[in-house]
């Protein structure tokens, strides 16, 4: 989810009317935070400032997947994050249930920061808003649940290299395991993918309105080999195989995923981040 969904979204960014509502929502509750607390909200935030300092120790750049230990010591930063770490509140009027402008249902996303080697992005996702399936080509991305009740359906590849052409159909079809299908409720522990594992290839949609930190490294790049590919995914008993089926006992763990074109209003707008800062 993310810079590759992102880098497209930039083409809307001048979309005034949708990207200023999530931003005049945000700007509202800044005034009335600095109003209400000493301090403004846009001081440093502790959790906030050791996450991005952590990635930079942790993400080494293309080609490398964080140590276990690594990986461990940010998730349980993220594991305490809370939304005013990012400058949000669940009383923000885009946060509420029912209260959403019609018109701006596109997804959109506020980067705090971003590098050759990682970035830290948030992701506003409208009351039924969807980021539709897609992948994640050599990242490791770690997200965390703000605000909200969000829907996540994950897979895993069976088999990146041999997967394709098991069945004699079109080579955009391949065999993929269920890895999460449940609904998560904030505060929730963060999760992490990796390239092959952890369910790499996933769909967000939003019960109520959302709000997800992810941590992406490194970022989507067509120009070195990580553009996002979307997926749409269809039952295993769709394609019965001889040469698989006799080995997978529970079908319903199993499901074929077939390569299509970005899906129609999946563009998402890109906004200020108006949060607290990092150094």
């Amino acid at each position: 989810m993310e810079a590759g969904l992102v880098q497209r979204g930039k083409e809307r960014v001048g979309h005034v009317h949708k990207v200023g509502y999530v931003r005049r929502v945000i700007a509202k509750k800044r005034k009335q935070v600095y109003r209400r607390v000493r301090r403004p909200e846009l001081s440093v935030s502790k959790t906030l400032q050791q996450l991005f300092d952590s990635c930079r120790e942790t993400f080494k750049g293309p080609g490398t997947v964080p140590s276990p230990q690594d990986v461990q010591t940010l998730r349980h930063i993220l594991d305490n994050m809370k939304p005013e770490d990012v400058g949000l509140s669940r009383d923000l009027p885009f946060f509420k249930p029912g209260n959403i402008v019609k018109e701006n249902q596109r997804v959109t996303y506020a980067t705090v920061y971003k590098c050759d080697n990682f970035s830290l992005c948030i992701f506003f996702i409208p009351e039924g808003g969807v980021i539709p399936l897609h992948n994640h080509p050599g990242m490791t991305v770690l997200s965390k649940l703000l605000l909200g009740l969000m829907h996540i359906k994950s897979y895993d590849w069976v088999d990146p290299e041999a997967s394709d052409n098991l069945l004699q159909q079109p080579s955009k079809l391949k065999l993929a395991k269920l890895k999460t299908d449940k609904v998560f409720t904030a505060p929730c522990d963060a999760s992490v993918l990796y390239p092959t594992t952890g369910g790499n290839i996933h769909e967000f949609t939003a019960m109520t309105p959302c709000a997800v930190l992810d941590v992406i490294g490194p970022p989507y790049s067509k120009e070195d080999g990580r553009d996002c590919s979307y997926y749409r995914d269809h039952p295993f008993a769709s394609f019965p195989n001889e040469r698989i089926g006799d080995v997978k006992e529970e079908n319903d763990s199993y499901a074929w995923l077939e390569e299509i074109e970005m899906p129609e209003n999946s563009e998402m707008d890109g906004i200020e981040y108006l949060g607290p800062p990092v150094y």
